[in-house]
């Protein structure tokens, strides 16, 4: 099954997090791209941020946001020969 261009938009949105702290959090402004804000909404529906305009990951959105950055970075990594 391919990822919807959604499920896209939510990976995007999923690594826009720091990671290196929990006290760092996103705002999505009301005047944002249409779709980043839906993105951002479904995340919250999910349960894996605090707020539906962002705030802070969950333990699950944590979790989920290691593993979307851990597959961004593999992809964007020089192919081994």
């Amino acid at each position: 099954m391919p990822y919807s261009p959604e499920m896209i938009e939510e990976l995007n949105m999923l690594n826009r997090f720091n990671l290196m702290t929990t006290q760092e959090g996103i705002k999505v402004h009301h005047d944002a791209e249409p779709r980043i804000i839906s993105a951002t909404g479904r995340l919250f529906e999910k349960g894996l941020i605090t707020q539906a305009d962002g705030g802070y990951l969950t333990d699950l959105g944590r979790e989920a946001a290691e593993h979307a950055q851990s597959v961004l970075q593999i992809l964007q990594s020089p192919p081994c020969n």
